[in-house]
């Protein structure tokens, strides 16, 4: 059995606010009891793409425990890319984790300059090689922007473009069980190439469904952060969600 924290959108700018956010959720991960095998961040790490912001998310995502992260629509890939993984390159930031038992590919769903997403060329070639690299073991893929809607017109509109070139590639790898995405602000699960789709709650506050607001932007401010913990056994994934106060 693996355990996976799955933590999105912090939005980390020059407000206390997503620093301390972000710290307890970090603090909580640090401080459990138990096994947790990786952490995975997808996407909107900084909230302008700036330098200063990285440098004080590369303290706060500091972790014990294996962690591997990939941009959103609000991060810059030249500016993620030196400060948190100390490389040079403005191309697709896709990483790889491979877990004993498990991988994960995240993949860099982010258009620079743009808040909708799409899965470059490269990165679909580059996933389609980790997954025939996985042939024999069992592979959890994740991005930013979810390849569904999820009945928030504002998210929705935003969303992944083209994903049926993604599920192209996910229909030729049976042993890929389960699509991770962020982006949406809200915890939320949903199927996508015969695969469940599981959304991260986000850290920086909460999105809520049409019924729930009438704003068209409707973002709950003051409910506490939250993470997903994706429990991984028998080649199934089970999703918990915990709010962090």
């Amino acid at each position: 059995m693996l355990t996976l924290a799955h933590v999105s959108d912090i939005h980390i700018d020059d407000s206390p606010r997503s620093v301390e956010r972000t710290r307890a959720v970090m603090r909580h991960l640090e401080n459990l009891p138990g096994p947790l095998d990786a952490v995975i961040v997808t996407g909107d790490i900084a909230d302008h793409g700036s330098t200063e912001e990285y440098e004080v998310a590369r303290e706060l995502l500091a972790s014990r425990h294996p962690t591997v992260l990939c941009p959103g629509n609000h991060d810059s890939r030249a500016a993620f890319r030196k400060v948190l993984l100390g490389q040079d390159g403005d191309g697709p930031v896709n990483q790889v984790l491979r877990l004993d038992g498990l991988t994960v590919a995240l993949c860099d769903s982010s258009v620079p300059g743009r808040p909708e997403g799409l899965l470059e060329e490269e990165t679909l070639v580059w996933l389609d090689s980790v997954l025939a690299e996985s042939s024999q073991t069992p592979v959890i893929v994740g991005m930013h922007h979810p390849a569904v809607a999820l009945g928030i017109p504002y998210v929705d509109g935003i969303g992944l473009r083209e994903p049926e070139r993604l599920e192209a590639v996910l229909r030729r790898h049976p042993q890929a069980v389960a699509v991770l995405a962020g982006h949406a602000h809200t915890p939320a699960s949903t199927w996508f190439a015969g695969r469940p789709l599981l959304v991260a709650p986000g850290v920086i506050n909460t999105a809520l469904i049409p019924a729930e607001a009438r704003e068209r932007y409707p973002v709950d401010l003051d409910l506490p952060p939250q993470i997903a913990l994706h429990v991984f056994a028998e080649g199934r994934l089970t999703t918990h969600i915990r709010p962090i106060v």
